[in-house]
């Protein structure tokens, strides 16, 4: 996605956008993965869907990599670009980084992941993907 591991992609767009919350987060203010995961999964699937003009789910997660911590107040931007597309199946490259503000502004690259979708018919059976 970009050589300096910091810098988010430029000339493209995330796939999604989201602030973290006091919700989101630990005793310690720090972002439970779990969340961080649920993110990087939709921003796949924003992906997936665009590509097999449809609905999709995930099959699996095939690498997933927490570099950094991440925190109440960091605006987190997933990055997605498609690494293959089987049959029925798109596999998906997603990395994380988070804007942070306050004294430290800065970006860094938190969370990197490989996740494989299937695209699913009316019936929720695969279904080819057009090429």
């Amino acid at each position: 996605m970009n050589d300096n591991k910091n810098i988010m992609p430029i000339n493209k767009q995330p796939a999604i956008r989201v602030l973290t919350m006091p919700k989101d987060a630990n005793p310690n203010g720090d972002i439970f993965g779990g969340w961080i995961m649920s993110q990087v999964d939709t921003a796949g699937a924003v992906t997936a869907m665009k590509r097999a003009g449809g609905r999709v789910t995930t099959v699996a997660v095939t690498s997933f990599e927490f570099k950094k911590p991440v925190f109440v107040g960091d605006l987190i931007s997933c990055f997605a670009e498609i690494e293959k597309v089987g049959r029925t199946s798109i596999t998906v490259r997603i990395v994380a980084y988070a804007e942070r503000g306050g004294r430290e502004k800065c970006t860094i690259r938190v969370t990197e992941a490989t996740i494989v979708y299937v695209a699913l018919d009316e019936n929720r059976r695969p279904r080819p993907i057009d090429g």
